[in-house]
């Protein structure tokens, strides 16, 4: 049997960790994926949309995301 690693699980628990350690908690304090320190922060974009619609961050109007 192959193992295939969670990319998605993994990519979430990255954003909301980087999120969580650059203080990105609110509109005010958001910061882009770059600014938070995620690799390659435009990998994978399917698993911040989901983010997003489930409410777990939020994306301000230009272009920043923060942890609801």
């Amino acid at each position: 049997m192959i193992f295939v690693p969670p990319l998605p699980l993994i990519r979430r628990n990255a954003i909301i960790k980087k999120l969580r350690n650059c203080g990105a908690v609110s509109a005010e304090t958001a910061k882009t994926l770059a600014e938070a320190g995620l690799i390659n922060p435009n990998i994978m974009p399917g698993v911040t949309e989901r983010m997003i619609k489930k409410g777990i961050i939020k994306k301000t109007a230009d272009g920043r995301y923060y942890i609801c």
